[in-house]
């Protein structure tokens, strides 16, 4: 008599011999019967000699990630509404890539020519919070966004303040600093087209037009070299 027909999880194949699994489209699952069909398709997988194994865990099915951990499978990375496990199958070298490294943080030189003064802001919360130092608008750049893109956002969101990219002032790589994470930081120039601030009480304590020579003399701009930027204007 045939034995019984054992489940497998779908998959499809990556470029460098291995598989992609999500189970976003699979019912719920207990998570023993996932171990059992688990431990069948990695038999499937290694009788097929494919490499690397990727498990992709929606959120909704959190309850299957100790049943993963147990067979094997590392965390990868994590987005808001999965979690990404793999594993390697042979006996080599692990090759999977690995997880992003760094973040990307953008600073807004708004410099107004005529006459002569940039666009500062007081953050409500943060380690600038009550230190008194007047900073360039600044923030994250969000994942598929253009530096300049994401720069003219930060102003308008922080100021509500109009703005043309102009050019990369300059940048800076720091490690470890945000969840061990390293970091890349562009300081940008760009061009007032409005100048009536409206600021985003949320985030911003106070904003406003400084003379250029008032923001360069601050002792914060002087010690981080800001005060180098104004060698430009």
């Amino acid at each position: 008599m045939e034995g019984e027909r054992v489940e497998l999880l779908s998959a499809v194949e990556d470029q460098y011999g291995g598989v992609v699994v999500n189970v976003e489209d699979q019912e719920p699952l207990d998570s023993k019967l996932f171990s059992s069909i688990l431990e069948a398709s990695m038999n499937n997988w290694r009788q097929q000699e494919k490499k690397g194994v990727w498990l992709k865990l929606p959120i909704q099915h959190s309850n299957l990630v100790d049943s993963a951990v147990k067979a094997g499978f590392r965390y990868h990375h994590a987005e808001a509404d999965y979690l990404m496990l793999v594993r390697w199958i042979p006996d080599t070298p692990d090759t999977f890539p690995a997880n992003a490294s760094h973040r990307v943080g953008v600073g807004a030189f708004v410099f107004n020519n005529n006459k002569k003064e940039v666009l500062v802001v007081q953050e409500r919360g943060g380690k600038f919070r009550g230190s008194g130092v007047w900073k360039m608008p600044t923030g994250a750049v969000n994942e598929g966004e253009d530096i300049c893109e994401a720069v003219i956002r930060e102003v308008k969101e922080e100021t509500g303040i109009e703005t043309k990219f102009v050019e990369v002032l300059s940048f800076r790589q720091s490690h470890k600093s945000f969840f061990e994470k390293s970091d890349l930081f562009f300081v940008c120039m760009l061009q007032p087209l409005s100048f009536d601030i409206q600021i985003q009480a949320s985030e911003i304590e106070a904003a406003k037009w400084m003379p250029i020579e008032d923001y360069a003399a601050q002792p914060f701009v002087q010690e981080n070299d800001s005060g180098l930027f104004v060698e430009v204007v």
